[in-house]
């Protein structure tokens, strides 16, 4: 993606913190628009598409978690990162399992919101398929595509399927699945996933990985006990199943 082209929507209803994000996310190279308004921003984000959205769950007039559903549902492809209070640790996980990327707790580090953003921006948005942006490929190009069994991830097209079925994954979901089907016999220790897929591997994100993991397994029909697809290795991360 060129830097040139990434936009970023900031929800905040703090003008002082509005104002940080703005400064922050403008540093990074984003074009940023921004609101105090979980109403307005549905709508905004509908018309401009975004990169990259931040939201607050403490927004007053519609809670940042719904926000979040709603913006899933109408089918937005932007990595979500919602900004907390540190007394918010349910509101927090809800929202993670309803589909936001990532979480900073306020107050958080302008450094650390931009290098997460920044490693976001690394993983490319879809290419084809619905609600798409970006190029189209013709029928005649090469498709770089990771298999087991029945489930299969087009790298390239940012495409999941399972028994021809296209799953709808969030952008990470899908970063997580192909980061696990790139290495097929391997252990995923949980800092090495969030290094490849978050860009941290600070040990208090751990719960992204097991939040995360519990969506994708959902999305799979699969579950910790019988680990067709994703299976648990105690005290040090994932490896896949065995897919049958």
């Amino acid at each position: 993606m060129d830097e040139q082209d990434r936009r970023a929507l900031v929800v905040e209803d703090d003008a002082d913190i509005r104002a940080l994000l703005v400064e922050v996310l403008g540093q990074a190279g984003f074009t940023v628009d921004t609101t105090g308004s979980g109403r307005d921003a549905l709508g905004l984000a509908q018309r401009l598409d975004p990169d990259l959205v931040t939201l607050d769950l403490g927004l007053p007039d519609l809670d940042g978690v719904e926000v979040c559903r709603r913006l899933r549902a109408a089918g937005l492809e932007a990595y979500v990162i919602m900004l907390t209070a540190r007394d918010e640790e349910i509101d927090r996980l809800i929202g993670l399992e309803i589909g936001a990327d990532d979480y900073l707790s306020k107050p958080f580090s302008p450094r650390e919101l931009r290098a997460r953003a920044m490693a976001m921006m690394r993983r490319p948005r879809r290419s084809s398929g619905p609600g798409s942006t970006g190029s189209t490929r013709s029928a005649d190009d090469e498709v770089a595509a990771l298999r087991l069994g029945e489930l299969s991830v087009d790298v390239d097209g940012r495409i999941a399927t399972l028994a021809g079925a296209e799953l709808d994954l969030t952008r990470t979901e899908f970063d997580l699945l192909a980061t696990l089907l790139s290495g097929p016999r391997r252990v995923w220790t949980r800092e090495t996933l969030l290094n490849q897929v978050w860009g941290t591997a600070w040990a208090r994100d751990f719960h992204l990985i097991e939040v995360h993991i519990a969506n994708l397994r959902r999305k799979l029909g699969d579950d910790s006990r019988s680990g067709r697809w994703i299976r648990t290795v105690r005290g040090v991360g994932y490896r896949l199943g065995p897919g049958v």
